[in-house]
């Protein structure tokens, strides 16, 4: 079974805003080689992000910036499996090759959170996320070290590789398919609460700051992905959408009610991650193509 798991950090809420990278290659299921570096994103630090993974300035100082790493990256990801744990990793690549005008790595993208679902029946509609879904596999690892992380989506998979008997090409279609394949999916109804086929479900979104896009279409295209769509943040909320003016215009100072509230939840361990409208639209696209 050979595959490259990776991992990101982001400066701030913006995820081109890489600030590490960690990459993982497994031939035969077996680790063969591991890199990790510190990335400049020429971005500012949010102290909210430098409290979650430890990078700030300092850190950086004298890394590569993310054009230097372009050949690096595609000498190990170019027509290989990549696995990573839920699509945010994939669209932060995504977003910094937009941002510096390079190249989109042609490679293969496989979700370690879609394989945990279909795997493990506790994790099927919720608690999939990566540090819960180790937890549950007796796995320990520095969470928010972008080589640690990606070395805990690889043992994800292989685990769930191990207790099926499905092989990368196997899990490339089963995670195509509904989480339950004795169940029909064609019932269900798209509406605010969320299409339990989605590849979102379980996320309860809210919505803060001037959207591009009008905040029903957005509720609309959050709901059809899988999302629960509520009004105000609270201790159930998993992700916080933010106008893309909002984060511009604040530049990780003064933030909204809602911002600040999913910040101080974060800090209390719940379970929730703040994005910029333009992010949630290539999140959403990227779901949507393999659902």
């Amino acid at each position: 079974m050979n595959f490259v798991a990776i991992d990101v950090e982001t400066a701030n809420a913006d995820m081109a805003s890489i600030c590490q990278i960690g990459l993982v290659k497994y031939e035969s299921g077996t680790l063969s080689d591991e890199w990790k570096t510190y990335v400049d994103p020429e971005d500012y630090f949010d102290a909210f992000n430098v409290a979650i993974h430890g990078i700030d300035e300092t850190v950086v100082k004298g890394a590569p910036k993310f054009p230097q790493l372009a050949d690096t990256l595609g000498s190990s990801l170019e027509g290989a499996v990549v696995v990573c744990h839920t699509h945010f990793d994939r669209v932060a690549m995504n977003q910094a090759t937009q941002r510096y005008h390079i190249n989109a790595i042609k490679c293969i993208w496989l979700d370690s959170a879609r394989v945990a679902r279909r795997t493990w029946e506790e994790c099927a509609w919720k608690g999939y996320g990566l540090y819960n879904v180790c937890q549950i596999l007796g796995y320990d690892f520095k969470h928010h070290d972008a080589l640690e992380d990606a070395k805990a989506a690889a043992h994800i998979l292989v685990t769930a590789s191990n207790k099926s008997g499905l092989d990368i090409n196997g899990w490339l279609k089963r995670v195509r398919q509904p989480i339950d394949p004795t169940a029909s999916s064609s019932g269900f109804a798209i509406n605010r609460e969320g299409n339990p086929e989605g590849a979102l479900y379980g996320e309860v979104l809210v919505f803060t700051g001037a959207l591009e896009i009008p905040r029903r279409e957005a509720a609309d295209l959050a709901a059809t992905l899988g999302c629960q769509v509520a009004s105000g943040v609270t201790k159930k909320t998993t992700l916080l959408v933010v106008g893309d003016q909002d984060v511009k215009k604040l530049a990780g100072h003064e933030k909204s009610s809602k911002h600040r509230k999913a910040e101080e939840l974060i800090r209390k361990g719940f379970p929730m991650r703040v994005l910029k409208e333009s992010d949630f639209k290539e999140l959403a696209k990227l779901s949507s193509e393999i659902a």
